[in-house]
C-alpha cells in the first residue's frame, strides 16, 4: 500500500524498497563507480561542484535543466540521505536502504519541485542525493562522503534515437 505524506498542502507519494531493488542489486560497497551507480548505463559523468555555494543555485538549475530535457512529461524519484544534519523533506516517513547501510526518503515528485522541496539546503546544495526519473534511463548520485554528483545514462536501444 503506497504511503504518502502532506508537505505545502500537496500529497506526496513516498518511495519503498521496490523502487530502489534497481539500485541495491546493482550495487555493492567499493570504490569503484558501481558503489553508487548500478552497471546497466553505457556511460556516466562525474560534475564537480562549484567551489562557492553562492554558486549552487545556478549549477544546479542547469543541471535539472538537462536531465529534464532527457525525461519530459516523467515523474522523478527523489532520495534525500539521512546523514543527521540535512533535510530529509519528510522525517518521519519510513526510509529505504542503500549502498553501505545509508537511509534515504524517497519522494515522488516532477522536476520543477526537485530543487524546492528541502526547506533548509544542505552543505552539498538544495538537490536531493539520489534521482530518478520513473522509466530509469538515468540516474544522478551524491554521495555521502563524494565532493561530485556522478550521472548516468541509460544505453539507447539500437536504431533508436532516444
Amino acid at each position: 500500500m503506497p504511503v504518502n505524506r502532506t508537505k505545502d498542502g500537496r500529497s506526496w507519494r513516498i518511495g519503498d524498497a521496490s523502487d530502489v531493488a534497481w539500485i541495491a542489486a546493482g550495487t555493492s560497497t567499493g570504490l569503484s563507480i558501481t558503489s553508487a551507480i548500478p552497471p546497466v548505463f553505457e556511460a556516466y559523468a562525474t560534475i564537480a561542484l562549484p567551489e562557492l555555494v553562492e554558486n549552487y543555485p545556478e549549477h544546479e538549475r542547469a543541471v535539472l535543466g538537462l536531465l529534464a530535457a532527457q525525461s519530459a512529461g516523467q515523474p522523478w524519484w527523489l532520495g534525500y540521505l539521512d546523514t543527521g544534519a540535512d533535510d530529509v523533506v519528510f522525517p518521519d516517513a519510513p526510509m529505504v536502504t542503500l549502498y553501505s547501510d545509508w537511509h534515504y526518503v524517497l519522494v515522488k515528485a516532477g522536476p520543477d519541485q526537485v530543487a524546492t522541496l528541502r526547506t533548509a539546503p544542505s552543505w552539498r546544495g538544495a538537490l536531493p542525493d539520489l534521482i530518478f526519473p520513473a522509466d530509469r534511463s538515468w540516474l544522478l548520485s551524491m554521495l555521502w562522503d563524494d565532493p561530485g554528483r556522478t550521472i548516468r545514462p541509460r544505453a539507447r536501444a539500437p536504431g533508436t534515437d532516444g
